[in-house]
């Protein structure tokens, strides 16, 4: 008997059979059995079937002598399944990888309920991914297992049967089965949800909902009077369990919004059948009304007027709404079109005024918050040139990581456009408005963000998939605006000069981004871990990829979750998503997403080790002089989409897994800090870290601000000399060096 039977049924899905049924083999979780029901599908459905049963025992094909509809080609899988628990999944749908894996966790955590509900997200043809909206009703805190009017949220979710797995007893028991017609989903879930004695949620997205062309509910048809039976059919089985007879105003008012729905949405109702919908809606409402029944304000419009059946009434309603909305959105267009002028008008009376040689503001990541490079820079103008007020520029949701005694700009305000064009110094790592005028006497620092290994700025012409719609001709005019340009190393200073030519002066100070890592001490390390909740016996591992140009969607490249299951209960991942990430890194509780942090700089403090591939972060790392380990698993795609300057893997900064088991290896045996490691770091670090001593923030002022020569800056700290701060699980303090192995063969879970 196997853990599942997940049940497929098919018509005329063959470009998509392949991929939803490869979905279910492919997991990690093999103890399934998937039957596939070929609903007498014209199209070669049957076939692909047959082809997978014949090369996967698993598979159990069922062919159907006529078409029968979804519901009760379903209903035909149900007969046939031996599983413990039932799934069904639609035949143009997929399970996203280790679903299975992850469901029978939860079972087992939650006591074997009845019904398990998990998450979904709609996938689009562009590559887009959207999670289910009500998602936070599958939060797995509180009690579990649970009933319905425990958790009565859960009917908020998209009522359908993919998103649950039943226990079969179950089903059995309460001789549970679809109708057929459209909306069969909606007789089915009703009744599971009321009826089961045990509920337990999963908050994970386990299948992927495709958004597509040709699906039932986008076909124009009559059909859709059919979801006036498949309400009957709910009101019934209330009728019968009356124990049950709480749940029908809620019920009721779900009936009158899907009926609603149906009716507006376009594409569904013949125009010629939509009077006669509405009729039969209000036959509908008069026949299950429950009197007394509390509907929300925003809600009573709606209703009353489905309930009445006021075809053209809500006709004029829907035409006078859209043409109220498009008059607000008029109004609100022309609003910004008169502010933006006004705006612009102030900055050109601004920019005739004189600059103001105290003022410094600061940028950084398209105005996210107060980091990187300009804001090590700000503190040391505050430092060492009190007499420049500064002021840093961030979007509303960012300014409070803006320090106290520093200016807060929004863009797009007036103060805003005054200080672009009256303070003396502009301080970013990207570049400012493209509005900007560079006036003379302005000085503009361009610190970068990153020591590049991907090919960058005019080097992009050559890479479509890299450099998407980038304006180079735009690129250089902000080039021309930039007076200083900051560098870690010469190989920095090499690429930076001849991939964004112009007549800047490089200072190839270092990063002051990194100047922490010199300054910090064991308390601000112990700090920066409590913060994170991080116990001092654990080894936190950053995990920070970078972005994938040749990828249209930004999943992740590891299975932290399983990484973390092998490498045991004293690792955490740290996991830092690049800005255009997609979907969650993990689920483990031991993978905690900081990708929202507003400092990275603390999350490298608080780390033991990074886990990178080819993310600038490692040249940055390499001065902490903490272990780092890259996996490289896709470097031929990343290779031939962004181009690097020099192939990693020959020269790396620690140990380099070229997979996902080789990576597990890598930290089960130690070799992610042993001594062959540091001393591949150490040559990294010697060329990539010449000038990161902790004082290149202090040399950047002195030099641009205060207006001192070369020879009278600090001198830079050799590297035998510099004392990075500890990490607090240091290999020579930690047992944490190896991690125990399995003994005898893998489990099912690990052979992948």
């Amino acid at each position: 008997m196997p853990r599942f039977s997940v049940i497929v049924p098919a018509y005329q899905v063959q470009a998509y059979l392949h991929e939803c049924l490869e979905s279910v083999l492919s997991q990690s979780y093999p103890d399934l059995e998937l039957i596939a029901v070929d609903d007498c599908s014209p199209d070669a459905c049957g076939e692909i079937i047959d082809e997978f049963a014949a090369r996967d025992p698993r598979v159990r094909p069922l062919h159907l002598s006529e078409n029968t509809g979804l519901g009760r080609a379903r209903n035909a899988g149900i007969a046939e399944a031996t599983g413990d628990y039932l799934l069904f999944l639609d035949s143009d749908d997929t399970l996203t990888p280790d679903t299975l894996l992850a469901i029978a966790d939860r079972l087992k955590e939650t006591g074997e309920p009845d019904v398990l509900v998990y998450d979904f997200a709609q996938t689009y043809w562009t590559g887009e991914t959207v999670r289910n909206r009500f998602a936070a009703q599958l939060a797995e805190g509180g009690p579990a297992p649970f009933r319905l009017q425990d958790r009565p949220g859960l009917l908020r979710v998209l009522m359908v049967a993919w998103n649950k797995a039943y226990r079969r007893d179950f089903v059995t028991r309460e001789h549970l089965a679809f109708p057929p017609g459209y909306y069969e989903d909606t007789p089915w879930t009703y009744p599971v949800l009321m009826a089961a004695g045990s509920i337990a949620t999963l908050d994970r997205v386990c299948v992927h909902y495709r958004q597509r062309r040709g699906s039932i509910l986008s076909t124009t048809s009559r059909r859709h009077f059919d979801v006036f039976d498949q309400y009957d059919r709910v009101f019934a089985f209330l009728d019968q369990r009356p124990e049950l007879a709480h749940w029908r105003p809620v019920l009721y008012r779900r009936m009158v919004d899907h009926l609603s729905t149906v009716f507006i949405r376009p594409g569904r109702l013949p125009r010629n059948a939509r009077a006669a919908f509405l009729r039969r809606a209000r036959a509908h409402c008069r026949r299950h009304r429950v009197p007394g029944a509390r509907v929300p304000l925003r809600s009573r419009l709606r209703h009353a007027l489905v309930e009445g059946g006021l075809h053209r009434t809500y006709r004029v309603v829907r035409r006078a709404t859209a043409l109220a909305g498009w008059t607000r959105r008029f109004a609100a267009r022309s609003a910004r079109a008169v502010r933006a002028a006004a705006l612009q008008a102030h900055y050109r009376v601004q920019l005739r005024l004189p600059l103001r040689a105290d003022r410094a503001v600061f940028a950084a990541y398209w105005n996210r918050g107060y980091g990187c490079n300009p804001a090590a820079l700000e503190a040391a103008v505050r430092a060492h040139a009190p007499h420049v007020r500064t002021a840093w520029i961030a979007r509303p949701e960012h300014q409070d990581t803006i320090p106290a005694g520093t200016e807060r700009l929004t863009p797009g305000t007036a103060a805003y456009w005054t200080a672009l064009a009256r303070s003396r110094y502009l301080v970013n790592n990207v570049n400012f408005d493209r509005r900007l005028v560079k006036r003379p006497g302005q000085v503009f620092v361009q610190t970068q963000h990153g020591t590049p290994l991907k090919h960058m700025g005019l080097d992009l012409q050559e890479r479509p998939a890299a450099a998407r719609d980038t304006d180079f001709a735009e690129l250089l005019r902000g080039v021309d605006k930039w007076d200083y340009v900051l560098s870690a190393n010469r190989h920095t200073t090499l690429t930076w000069e001849r991939v964004y030519p112009g007549g800047y002066e490089t200072l190839e100070y270092g990063y002051p981004r990194n100047d922490v890592f010199q300054r910090a001490t064991d308390q601000d390390v112990a700090r920066a871990r409590a913060a994170l909740g991080l116990a001092p016996d654990t080894v936190a591992v950053l995990y920070a990829p970078t972005h994938r140009d040749y990828r249209r969607t930004q999943r992740p490249a590891l299975d932290l979750d399983r990484v973390l299951r092998r490498l045991g209960p004293r690792f955490v991942v740290l996991a830092r998503a690049h800005y255009w990430q997609d979907g969650p890194l993990g689920t483990d509780p031991r993978v905690l997403d900081v990708s929202g942090h507003p400092n990275v700089e603390e999350l490298c403090l608080a780390s033991d080790a990074l886990l990178t591939d080819y993310s600038s972060i490692m040249f940055d790392y390499a001065g902490l002089d903490r272990p780092i380990v890259l996996h490289t698993g896709d470097w031929e795609a990343y290779e031939a989409a962004r181009g690097t300057y020099f192939d990693v893997r020959t020269c790396p900064p620690g140990a380099v897994a070229h997979s996902e088991d080789e990576l597990i290896d890598v930290f089960a045996t130690g070799r992610w800090c042993d001594a062959r490691s540091e001393r591949l770091r150490a040559a990294f670090r010697a060329r990539f870290c010449p000038y990161d001593d902790g004082r290149a923030a202090e040399r950047v002022v002195r030099r641009v601000v205060l207006g001192e020569p070369e020879s009278a800056l600090p001198p830079v700290v050799p590297l035998a000399e510099r004392r990075p701060a500890p990490p607090a699980a240091h290999p020579e303090r930690s047992p944490l060096t190896t991690v125990p192995q399995p003994a005898g063969r893998l489990s099912v879970t690990d052979r992948r």
